[in-house]
């Protein structure tokens, strides 16, 4: 017996459906925000949010856009690679299928190592380009840490400015935070977040 293409399409459509789904839904919460105030804000009705988060409809693109503006995040993350299996489904992520978020224009690129955002965090490898750097401090209300792979790395931090090197550590918690890469290469960064962002 052959085996039959438009199930195995389904199949992969209702995958990708449930990540997109659990990836809303995890962005809700970590907002703290219900399904009522987002179903406001994008003008839709709370059933059409709810049918969403649970894999039942399917968002446009343009929903997508309205989703990405309203949680803060780049379109892009809703754009995954799925695991090539289920045993690995929610567990690992190969390198070559992992979610690239930015752009090389911003100075910060940034893979999502997690499997999804459904955990209490979510860990990020941060390609910082040379002399690109934030202006401003932000505080976000998570606690953070980050490992330096390679590269030379400077993090400001509550105030004070650390400067890192290949190998070198960092932590802090709902402190406003700021960095730039001093450096004439990229600065490659190991990122955690808690709760997720993304």
């Amino acid at each position: 017996m052959s085996p039959n293409p438009s199930a195995s399409l389904r199949k992969e459509s209702n995958v990708a459906g449930d990540v997109l789904a659990n990836d809303l839904r995890a962005l809700r919460k970590s907002r703290g925000l219900t399904l009522a105030e987002i179903a406001l804000k994008l003008g839709r009705s709370v059933g059409w949010v709810s049918q969403v988060e649970r894999g039942l409809s399917t968002p446009s693109i343009g929903d997508l856009r309205a989703f990405a503006e309203l949680f803060g995040v780049p379109i892009s993350l809703f754009f995954g690679h799925e695991a090539t299996n289920d045993i690995e489904r929610g567990v690992v992520v190969r390198s070559g299928r992992r979610r690239s978020l930015g752009s090389n224009e911003s100075g910060l690129v940034e893979e999502l190592l997690s499997p999804d955002l459904g955990g209490s965090f979510e860990m990020l490898r941060s390609i910082f380009a040379p002399g690109a750097g934030m202006a401003k401090p932000v505080t976000r209300p998570t606690e953070e840490a980050g490992y330096v792979v390679s590269g030379g790395f400077d993090i400001e931090i509550d105030g004070t400015w650390h400067s890192l090197g290949e190998g070198d550590s960092f932590r802090f918690d709902h402190k406003p935070f700021r960095w730039r890469n001093p450096g004439s290469v990229p600065a490659v960064v190991i990122w955690v977040v808690s709760p997720p962002v993304y």
